[in-house]
């Protein structure tokens, strides 16, 4: 009966490499997805003497939000296989500048890109809001709200979490 416990769990320990499949597939949407930026930049580039100013300013935040979901995948991608897959062995001081992201510290970092994602695009409707229905404006200011306080709340309880924490490591000494 040992013996098939401790084959059960090396099956469950080795499930984690099929995370692997998920991360490259991240690889190649963040290529396709900087192909679409580069198409974006080119519209831009090509269209910069006729943007009146708001039009400029709108291209800058569509290009600031790409950046920003860019990112988000690289983050989630690189902290997600150190976190759950396996170390980095020769490249620590290369993912040096995401510090150690626990799973709590990335559900924090999701959720405030999420956040500021969220701003960019509603700061885009806004300066396009004659465009938009004032119950759409409503829902779209009721959705950013939702994960401003979903973000705060994830904030929160990490803290609580860590607070906790700490009370029963010194409990430990």
């Amino acid at each position: 009966m040992k013996s098939l416990e401790l084959l059960v769990e090396k099956i469950i320990l080795s499930s984690r490499w099929i995370l692997v499949a998920f991360y490259l597939g991240l690889v190649a949407a963040l290529g396709v997805y900087a192909v679409s930026f580069g198409y974006k930049f080119l519209k831009i580039a090509q269209n910069v003497f006729v943007y009146e100013d708001f039009e400029m300013i709108l291209a800058m935040l569509a290009l600031i939000d790409a950046a920003l979901v860019a990112s988000l995948i690289v983050m989630v991608m690189i902290s997600g296989y150190e976190n759950f897959v396996s170390r980095f062995d020769e490249a620590n001081d290369e993912v040096s500048f995401l510090g150690k992201l626990d799973a709590g510290s990335l559900k924090i970092k999701v959720a405030s890109s999420i956040v500021a994602i969220s701003s960019i695009h509603l700061l885009q409707v806004f300066l396009n809001a004659n465009q938009y229905t004032d119950s759409k404006l409503m829902w779209l200011t009721i959705i950013h709200i939702a994960f401003v306080v979903s973000a705060v709340m994830l904030g929160y309880l990490e803290v609580m979490m860590n607070g906790k924490k700490k009370a029963s490591d010194a409990d430990k000494i």
